[in-house]
């Protein structure tokens, strides 16, 4: 059987930066033992914009300029970065909120081979749940967990809704109690 953990976005602007939450700072810890005491691949994306971002459709809908690729907001938070370090780690670079390349890749290295999939990160209601959604649609038989005490939303109501959503999507849930409450 596989075991692998995707660590969604965990970058300076979502943390303490340009979109930060004192939510998303709570977590960092909680993702850092969570890579720590991982033996397995560990897949990181990283939400990657250009200058232009704000010339872009996410850009318009939501005009705080973030993750310009190679700014300080971009990069991993430090303690998040440190935990990685000699880790079998993949980084995707995405510029949208899922990533074809990390299902693909996914789906590449767990080959015929039971998957486990477990995901941690930031935003719940918007990277966490597409990737999860997405990667339950590459690999329907593969058990897709999210763990929501290493995840934070923009709000603690949304972050409860995207839960919400992939409960009844059949994505399993950690660090909750049977309610769904952290």
């Amino acid at each position: 059987m596989k075991h692998i953990l995707v660590v969604v976005d965990m970058q300076n602007d979502f943390i303490d930066g340009a979109l930060g939450t004192k939510e998303a700072e709570a977590i960092v810890g909680r993702v850092v033992s969570k890579i720590q005491a991982f033996d397995g691949t560990i897949f990181v994306t990283m939400d990657t914009h250009g200058t232009d971002y704000l010339e872009t459709k996410e850009g318009e809908k939501l005009p705080t300029p973030h993750c310009i690729r190679l700014s300080h907001g971009w990069k991993l938070q430090s303690d998040v970065r440190g935990a990685l370090t000699g880790k079998d780690v993949r980084i995707i670079e995405k510029n949208s909120f899922a990533s074809l390349k990390l299902a693909e890749e996914i789906r590449e290295l767990a080959g015929e081979e039971t998957a486990v999939i477990e995901l941690v990160g930031l935003c719940t209601e918007i990277c966490v749940v597409s990737n999860a959604l997405l990667l339950k649609a590459y690999a329907p038989e593969a058990e897709i967990c999210v763990d929501a005490s290493c995840c934070a939303g923009v709000t603690p109501q949304t972050h409860q809704a995207a839960l919400h959503t992939m409960r009844m999507c059949q994505i399993s849930l950690a660090g909750t109690d049977k309610n769904g409450n952290l």
